[in-house]
């Protein structure tokens, strides 16, 4: 029989990853440092908070777990030895990040055999920290910890939706179906890149939703939402670990609402 994994310890190593990628990206942080951009249809940007704080990652996990995989957005796959590998998005919402917005967050995120098993969003300069393990998911604030839970049996005509942006829904199917799923909930946030699905798991949101998603911006929310009650679905039948459209909620009940719009 194997022997579970011991989540405690797992989740410390996962906050001592994160306070060493804050300290590798907070020098970056509002200096108006150089900005990169990648290919690709809309504009993202990268900058050397984003390439420091993942090093910073890498090198502990290799130093500590080195038969344990890596798939980092700014350095790619490193492939492991083990069941185990690391996903990381040193810098989530790089455009808040070079807007000067406290809003980015460092995402951390554990797969077992493929499947998303941990996961740890940590914005330093707010000072919360949010995570989710099988055993459930927790936000931290500047030493405070309490368990989140989301927020049950709100239809969508009361819901509150978070999202990043609705110029990257494009401006096909994806944007039209979005906008009749924005004109039914209540309330509709832009903004908020990872915080939204870290907010939708603690009750403060009741949707949550991106479209476009690599694993690195994806797999490690996913823990967190879960531990906390919510679930996640890829609204053109993937699977959401792996990224694509993503919608999280509160309930299975308001997940299908939404669904019956995003996906019919």
């Amino acid at each position: 029989m194997s022997r579970m994994p011991d989540w405690a310890e797992l989740t410390r190593f996962a906050t001592a990853l994160a306070e060493a990628a804050a300290g590798a990206i907070l020098p970056f942080f509002r200096q108006n440092t150089a900005v990169d951009v990648k290919d690709g249809p809309v504009w993202d940007p990268v900058t050397e908070g984003d390439r420091a704080g993942e090093r910073a990652i890498r090198q502990l996990i290799e130093r500590h777990h080195p038969d344990h995989g890596i798939h980092g957005e700014e350095y790619g796959v490193k492939e492991g030895r083990s069941p185990f590998t690391w996903v990381l998005d040193p810098v989530d919402g790089t455009r808040a990040f070079v807007s000067g917005l406290p809003t980015w967050a460092t995402l951390i995120g554990l797969s077992y055999e493929g499947r998303p098993v941990l996961g740890l969003m940590n914005q330093p300069v707010v000072g919360d920290m949010f995570h989710g393990t099988p055993e459930g998911a927790w936000h931290s604030h500047r030493g405070s910890v309490c368990a989140i839970r989301t927020r049950q049996g709100v239809p969508l005509s009361r819901a509150t939706l978070g999202t990043t942006a609705p110029e990257l829904y494009g401006g096909g199917d994806n944007q039209r179906r979005f906008q009749a799923l924005r004109a039914k909930a209540q309330l509709t946030r832009y903004g908020g890149d990872s915080y939204s699905f870290c907010l939708m798991a603690a009750g403060h949101m009741d949707i949550a939703m991106d479209c476009g998603l690599q694993p690195y911006d994806i797999a490690p929310l996913l823990p967190i939402v879960s531990g906390a009650g919510g679930v996640a679905a890829e609204w053109t039948g993937g699977e959401a670990a792996h990224g694509g459209n993503v919608i999280t909620a509160g309930s299975q009940a308001l997940l299908d609402e939404a669904l019956a719009i995003m996906a019919g």
